[in-house]
């Protein structure tokens, strides 16, 4: 099985998938209410001068988090094939 890792660890123009989220509670519900789910195919497509926040392109949108929120996202990153 591939390696999780933490979003903000993922590189620019890296396909992942989300695999779970961490946050409890009202975060947790916010950043699933975004649509940040596990299964949810996305890349990261820009990040800040100082890594925060980061760009997401998932589902037609494009989506910004800051790395408090990426921190309890969970992903693993999609392999060429």
């Amino acid at each position: 099985m591939d390696e999780m890792i933490n979003l903000r660890k993922i590189g620019m123009n890296e396909p992942f998938i989300i695999r779970s989220i961490a946050a409890q509670g009202e975060l947790g519900r916010r950043i699933r209410d975004m649509g940040l789910i596990p299964g949810t195919e996305a890349v990261v497509i820009g990040k800040a001068p100082l890594n925060d926040p980061v760009a997401l392109r998932m589902k037609d949108f494009t989506l910004t988090l800051r790395n408090s929120e990426a921190d309890h996202i969970m992903i693993t990153k999609i392999e060429d094939k």
